[in-house]
């Protein structure tokens, strides 16, 4: 059977052919206890013995991960190339925005600031989208449950979440539709924004409208007239912000997919673009490879803390840190939480980590970013786009529909979900198997999509979004 070795130190090999294609097998006797080295580290341990050529797996290996850990600081390591003297500047077509950032679609958002108001926003955007002029792009209802009945922090939280979704540059106009007597009130989620263009930002407020769905049209037909005025200008890729997520996974994603994205992450950022990349539990296990690569003690201290953090939250509820690969992950032969943050963590690429973003914050530094946040794909994805992201690159080896309300690539890690699935995959890395060097193909894609391209998930319409919830529900 055809296998690779990822690391000369590895002790096991990837088959990458057959009914257990992706999954593990002993390059040599893993002794009982033993730990199975792949990409170089340490994985899991053996809870048997192992003999040279078995299959290697949850029957015989299991994680070494526990609770939090001390993190020592040293000078940072990280590789950046250097951008080729005399290359011509890369661009899209994007639109710039008051403010100075750059969207790469015009939409028109119709935000609810509690889920009382769903099925308003929804009939608001249908609406308006049976007549909205050249140059606009569809409106979209950004349903959700929240905006009421919580507190402390998960209030905060969905005002965050909400804040920077309604600030997205890619919205040309956005209607906030509050009902009148929830938490979330307009008056105070008005603040949350802080800065904004009231020319582009508009506001109902449900029960204080005779007819909310006429005074609803009205506002987003005077939204959708300006947005028509808004025009595509060549931008350079300094600035662009893509989001780096992992859909469910397989044995490949950490050879193929997510390697391809760590590519472009660091060809992007070495030209004054920004990746932000989020899902911390899928950091355990890998988080010292991110660590060693933060530019300076203060961003080495807060992914320290980011890390730490998200296992205290995992042990307030009594769970395992190191629960985490779901059934499919496992089908497609990753074993451990330390096997899956391993091929995760290959989407960051090899560049410096510039900065640790909480929920709702928005980066302020070029390069790479991490954001705190969970590896659930819909609240993963509302929190990078949430952050302003343009659009998320998603790998999956498994395949999924989902979309978020910015541009959402799913990159397959393997030839065959490409195949049975061309109309959830935007791009097959599995061909990079067989030795091909798909990363100019790759960055055209993007930069085709950021110049108004369709992603898979626009053109199905798999566009929605889910609020990271920690709290008392009254």
């Amino acid at each position: 059977m055809k296998s690779m070795v990822i690391d000369p130190a590895d002790n096991v090999e990837i088959r990458l052919e057959g009914e257990l294609a992706g999954h593990k097998f002993a390059r040599r006797a893993i002794h009982a206890g033993e730990n199975v080295i792949k990409y170089g580290m340490p994985i899991g341990h053996a809870t048997a013995e192992i003999a040279p050529g078995e299959h290697v797996h949850t029957h015989n290996m299991a994680t070494n991960l526990s609770g939090v850990a001390e993190y020592s600081w040293d000078s940072p390591h990280f590789e950046q190339k250097p951008v080729p003297p005399g290359e011509p500047p890369y661009t899209f077509m994007g639109y710039r925005r008051a403010n100075g950032h750059t969207g790469v679609r015009n939409h028109l958002f119709v935000v609810p600031t509690v889920g009382c108001v769903n099925n308003l926003v929804r009939r608001l955007a249908e609406a308006i989208n049976r007549e909205l002029p050249p140059g606009v792009d569809p409106a979209l209802p950004l349903e959700h449950p929240y905006g009421c009945s919580q507190l402390g922090d998960d209030h905060e939280c969905t005002k965050r979440i909400l804040a920077g979704l309604v600030k997205h540059p890619n919205a040309g106009g956005v209607l906030v539709v509050g009902l009148g007597c929830e938490n979330n009130t307009i008056a105070g989620f008005r603040q949350a924004l802080g800065e904004f263009d009231s020319s582009r930002i508009r506001f109902l407020v449900a029960q204080e409208e005779n007819d909310e769905f006429s005074a609803g049209m009205a506002i987003l037909r005077e939204l959708a007239e300006q947005a028509s005025h808004d025009k595509r200008v060549e931008t350079p890729v300094s600035a662009l912000r893509v989001g780096l997520k992992c859909g469910g996974s397989d044995g490949f994603s950490g050879l193929t997919a997510n390697v391809l994205i760590g590519h472009f992450s660091d060809w992007l950022t070495a030209r004054g673009g920004t990746a932000v990349m989020s899902e911390v539990p899928e950091m355990f296990g890998a988080e010292t490879l991110l660590m060693e690569r933060c530019i300076d003690r203060h961003v080495f201290d807060e992914c320290v803390s980011m890390i730490n953090d998200f296992k205290r939250y995992f042990m307030r509820f009594n769970q395992p840190v190191c629960e985490n690969p779901s059934p499919g992950n496992k089908a497609g032969g990753i074993t451990t939480l330390e096997d899956k943050s391993l091929g995760c963590t290959q989407k960051s690429g090899h560049g410096p980590v510039v900065d640790v973003l909480e929920t709702g914050c928005h980066p302020v530094r070029h390069g790479l970013n991490l954001l705190t946040g969970p590896g659930n794909d819909m609240v993963a994805s509302t929190l990078l786009a949430s952050a302003g992201v343009q659009m998320i690159l998603f790998s999956t080896g498994r395949g999924t529909p989902f979309g978020t309300v910015v541009p959402t690539l799913k990159i397959s890690s393997n030839s065959s979900l490409a195949a049975r699935k061309p109309h959830w995959i935007d791009f097959n890395a599995g061909v990079m198997l067989d030795g091909v060097d798909a990363d100019s193909a790759f960055r055209d894609l993007i930069l085709r999509t950021a110049s108004g391209q369709l992603a898979a998930n626009e053109k199905n319409s798999d566009q929605e979004i889910s609020i990271f919830k920690d709290g008392v529900t009254l």
